[in-house]
């Protein structure tokens, strides 16, 4: 692997172990304010080739396992269940206006919403933990 920095596990799949995850394979970044949250590589390949997302608005206020928006690919609609509680921020409009750059770089560029965290803490796995749980 490429990034020295990141977990390998069965799949290959590009786990930064400097990021935080859900079991429902979104990311945190909650070393910088606001936390910036997206969707790991297994939930992009697992989506394909995104088509559409349905981004909230800034100012929403959300709680750990909310809906907060859609990601809609050729081969389904899925959800987004926010691992954490806060506020956004910020809405990435680049994604919603291509969102191949989530499928491209879901680490980076293809980050969804930047959100002021209630908790300075959340309960979520290392990088480790969760290379278990994505297979």
């Amino acid at each position: 692997m490429s990034d020295e920095n990141a977990i390998d596990n069965p799949l290959n799949l590009d786990i930064p172990d400097h990021l935080q995850y859900s079991e429902e394979h979104v990311w945190v970044d909650d070393s910088v304010s606001p936390a910036i949250v997206g969707i790991t590589a297994y939930a992009e390949q697992q989506l394909g080739e995104l088509v559409f997302i349905d981004l909230p608005d800034e100012g929403t206020r959300v709680e750990a396992g909310d809906e907060v928006l859609e990601l809609e690919s050729a081969k389904a609609v899925e959800p987004l269940v926010c691992p954490v509680a806060g506020t956004i921020r910020y809405v990435n409009h680049d994604a919603a206006d291509d969102p191949s750059v989530v499928n491209n770089d879901p680490y980076g560029e293809g980050w969804l919403l930047k959100i002021e965290l209630d908790d300075d803490e959340p309960e979520l796995l290392d990088a480790e933990s969760y290379a278990k749980i994505a297979q």
